[in-house]
């Protein structure tokens, strides 16, 4: 484990994450992040420091309000999120990070089209991490 940078696409909000070299990541089907095309990987809050841009992230909100989705104001990207499966963490785009920062070893699917169904086997494998 190792801190690995990320951020937007115009360099306004940057960000450190601590994650192993090699990951799983999950590729969900709900509307915003197919639209999107984000790629998931969840970390806990102690796992996450955002370095620059804090006054340059707005943030959407839809359906329960849970989850936080901050993009950048300058640029739009999400780089990372505020998940509504885990309201004391993050979601990191691994499409933002760094390249080279990690090796994706799999990628495993979640069924965010169908959230409610979906979110317990994801619960039980995030909550282990």
């Amino acid at each position: 484990m190792s801190w690995k940078k990320g951020g937007c696409h115009c360099g306004a909000v940057t960000y450190e994450v601590l994650l192993p070299d090699e990951i799983a990541a999950r590729v969900c089907n709900c509307s915003i992040c197919t639209k999107a095309g984000y790629l998931h990987y969840h970390v806990g809050g102690d796992r996450f420091r955002l370095l620059t841009g804090h006054d340059k992230i707005t943030t959407y909100s839809f359906n329960t309000g849970t989850a936080k989705h901050h993009f950048c104001s300058v640029c739009g990207i999400k780089s990372f999120y505020v998940p509504r499966s885990k309201p004391d963490g993050f979601s990191i785009n691994v499409r933002c990070l760094e390249p080279g920062a990690v090796r994706v070893t799999d990628t495993k699917p979640f069924d965010g089209a169908h959230w409610e169904d979906a979110i317990d086997e994801l619960r039980a494998e995030i909550g282990a991490r």
